[in-house]
C-alpha cells in the first residue's frame, strides 16, 4: 500500500513544478501509477489522479467522490492558503444532487439566452481595441497587454459588470490563484460579485447577471454571487492561459509554422493540442471521499481532497495517440455532472482572440526562445508569466479604446423549469454569510 512521509510529497505550488509539470507527473506515474500523493500548500495533502480512466471514474461518481468540502474544511486552520479556493460555498462547484441541479440549471439556461453572433462581434471589437494599443510599438507582452485583458472585457460585457467592480474581481482572482494573501483576496472577489448582484437586482439589464436574477430557480443574493463569481473565475483566468499557451505553441512549434495570415493556420487544431498537452488548469476538479477509498494499492483518505491532474490524464500513455486533430475527448473542461458550463464561450473567445491577433500582426514572433519563457507558480493554473513578442509596427487609424457595448441581443428566455427553491433570504444576513466563509 502506497504511503509517503509528509516531507516527500511533491509540492504543486513551487517554481519547480511550474517549470515542468509534465516531468513531475511522469515521475509520479512511474512511482505510484494512477494515484499519487502530493501537496497543494504546506501541510495540505492531496491525491492526484493521473490516469484518464481513473479521472473519469472520479468525475462521474459523486457518491464515492462528492464535491462538498466542509468536512475537510473543518480540519484546516483558518490561515490555510488554499482554503479560500477549496472552502464550501453554495455553488455548482461544491455541490451534488438536487442542489447542484438547481444551481446548474440557473447557469446553463441563462447562457442559452446569449446571442452568439453578438458576442462574437464584441469579442472582435474588443480584440481590435486592445491590439490598437500596442500595434505601433513593434513589441508587446501578449499576456499583460492582451490575453489577460480580453476575457475580462468580454465577461464584464456579458455579465453587465461595471469596470470598477470588474477590476476588483480580476485583481482578487489573480491574487487568489497565486496564493497572495488569499483570505483577503477572496473577500475582495466575493464582495465585488455580491455588489454586482445587488446592482442588477436594483437595475436589471440585458445581461447574464440580470437573467440569472430572474431565473425560476430564484437564487438568493449569496447564491447568485457565488455562481457568477465562479463563472467569472473559470471564464477569465483559464481563457487567458488558454490563449497565451496556444500562442506560445503557434509561435514556437514548427508543425504550426508557415503563413500566419493566410487563413490556413489550423487555430482550432492548436487549441485542441494545448487542451490535450498543456491545459490552462493544472490541478482541479476537487472531490472529498467520505470514507477511505483504495485504488491500485493507494488509499485516498476520507475527507482529504482528490484532484484531477488534467495534463497528466490527457497524456496518459495508455490512451495517448499522436492523431488528435479534431479529437475533443480531452478532460480539460472536466467531465460528468461538473463539465464546465462555459466551455463554448470560452473557446469562442480563444479562437477569435488568436484569429484577430494573427490577422493584424502577420509576422508575429517570439522575442525570446520558447525555453526562456517563465511560468507562474501555483497549484491550480498553468500560466505563463509573460509572452514577449516582436513584429513589424502597424499604423493604427481608429481610436485605441474598448468600444462602448450596445445592448446585448438575446434569445427568448427558456421555458421555466420546475426547480425547487428556498424561501427568500433576509438581506441583512447576506454580507455576514459571505464574510463567514473566510472568518479567522
Amino acid at each position: 500500500m502506497n504511503t509517503e512521509p509528509h516531507q516527500e510529497r511533491v509540492k504543486l505550488y513551487d517554481a519547480q513544478f511550474a517549470a515542468d509539470p509534465g516531468g513531475v507527473y511522469e515521475a509520479l506515474r512511474a512511482r505510484y501509477g494512477n494515484y499519487a500523493p502530493a501537496e497543494l500548500a504546506p501541510g495540505v495533502p492531496v491525491t492526484l489522479v493521473l490516469g484518464y480512466d481513473a479521472a473519469l471514474e472520479v468525475l462521474r461518481d459523486p457518491v464515492t467522490f462528492p464535491k462538498d468540502p466542509r468536512r475537510w474544511e473543518q480540519a484546516m486552520p483558518p490561515e490555510c492558503p488554499v482554503r479560500p479556493v477549496l472552502g464550501y460555498r453554495p455553488a455548482i462547484l461544491y455541490s451534488d444532487g438536487a442542489e447542484h441541479s438547481r444551481f446548474r440549471a440557473s447557469v446553463t439556461e441563462t447562457f442559452e439566452r446569449v446571442d452568439v453572433v453578438s458576442m462574437r462581434e464584441y469579442i472582435e471589437q474588443s480584440a481590435d481595441a486592445l491590439i490598437d494599443r500596442f500595434a505601433e510599438e513593434g513589441a508587446a507582452d501578449l499576456c499583460a497587454q492582451y490575453s489577460a485583458r480580453l476575457p475580462m472585457l468580454v465577461f464584464n460585457r456579458l455579465f453587465g459588470c461595471p469596470p470598477e467592480i470588474g477590476d476588483r474581481l480580476a485583481l482578487g482572482l489573480l491574487r487568489v490563484a497565486e496564493l497572495i494573501d488569499p483570505v483577503q483576496s477572496m473577500m475582495m472577489f466575493s464582495q465585488a460579485a455580491l455588489e454586482l448582484v445587488q446592482l442588477k437586482r436594483a437595475s436589471p439589464g440585458a445581461d447574464i447577471t440580470s437573467w440569472m436574477v430572474e431565473h425560476p430557480a430564484r437564487l438568493n443574493d449569496t447564491e447568485l454571487a457565488d455562481q457568477i463569481g465562479l463563472l467569472m473565475a473559470t471564464g477569465t483566468e483559464p481563457v487567458h492561459n488558454l490563449v497565451a499557451n496556444a500562442l506560445r505553441l503557434l509561435l514556437s512549434d514548427e508543425r504550426f509554422g508557415g503563413d500566419l495570415s493566410g487563413g490556413s493556420l489550423p487555430i482550432e487544431d492548436a487549441l485542441d493540442e494545448v487542451l490535450w498537452t498543456d491545459p490552462p488548469i493544472a490541478n482541479f476538479g476537487f472531490t472529498y471521499p467520505v470514507r477511505d477509498v483504495e485504488r491500485e494499492g493507494h488509499v485516498m483518505p476520507a475527507d482529504q481532497p482528490v484532484a484531477i491532474a488534467y495534463k497528466a490524464v490527457n497524456t496518459d500513455p495508455s490512451k495517448w495517440s499522436d492523431q488528435r486533430a479534431g479529437n475533443r475527448a480531452h478532460l480539460a473542461f472536466s467531465a460528468g455532472p461538473h463539465t464546465c458550463p462555459a466551455k463554448s464561450p470560452a473557446r469562442t473567445i480563444a479562437v477569435v482572440a488568436i484569429e484577430k491577433l494573427l490577422d493584424r500582426l502577420p509576422d508575429l514572433d517570439l522575442a525570446v526562445s520558447a525555453d526562456k519563457l517563465q511560468w507562474r507558480p501555483g497549484p491550480f493554473h498553468r500560466s505563463l508569466a509573460a509572452l514577449p513578442v516582436r513584429f513589424t509596427p502597424v499604423p493604427v487609424v481608429a481610436s485605441a479604446r474598448v468600444p462602448d457595448a450596445p445592448p446585448l441581443p438575446q434569445r427568448p428566455a427558456p421555458v421555466p423549469a420546475s426547480v425547487p427553491h428556498p424561501p427568500p433570504e433576509d438581506p441583512s444576513s447576506l454580507w455576514a454569510r459571505v464574510t463567514a466563509w473566510w472568518r479567522v
